[in-house]
């Protein structure tokens, strides 16, 4: 919890405000989800994963697993298991989530109600 209450913001669900992860775990703000912008972040929390599966991404083959929220089942984006091409393996156990699906929640106070 301390670790939450000293970043710059956290990033929650959209649909039902659970945690999701932190600002200073964001690695790129570069990448492309199913519908538009997303980011790349080192890590993720209070998620379920969902079956692996190998498929075709704009940067290649790589095995992922799509990431749910694991308090509403929203779909949130994906995390890489396997990248294919050795100039893509930096993304493996990294989070894509995308934009739309979270929303920013600064100054976390854990008196604050999500």
């Amino acid at each position: 919890m301390a670790d939450l209450m000293g970043s710059a913001g956290i990033y929650c669900c959209f649909k039902c405000r659970n945690q999701i992860a932190c600002h200073g775990d964001i690695i790129s703000k570069e990448f492309r989800g199913s519908h538009g912008r997303a980011f790349l972040f080192s890590h993720a929390m209070n998620i379920k994963e969902g079956a692996q599966e190998d498929r075709q991404l704009l940067s290649g083959l790589h095995r992922v697993s799509d990431v749910y929220c694991s308090d509403c089942g929203e779909e949130l984006g994906w995390t890489y298991t396997k990248a294919f091409d050795e100039t893509q393996k930096y993304k493996e156990g990294k989070f894509v989530l995308e934009n739309f699906k979270i929303i920013v929640q600064s100054h976390f106070h854990p008196t604050d109600q999500l």
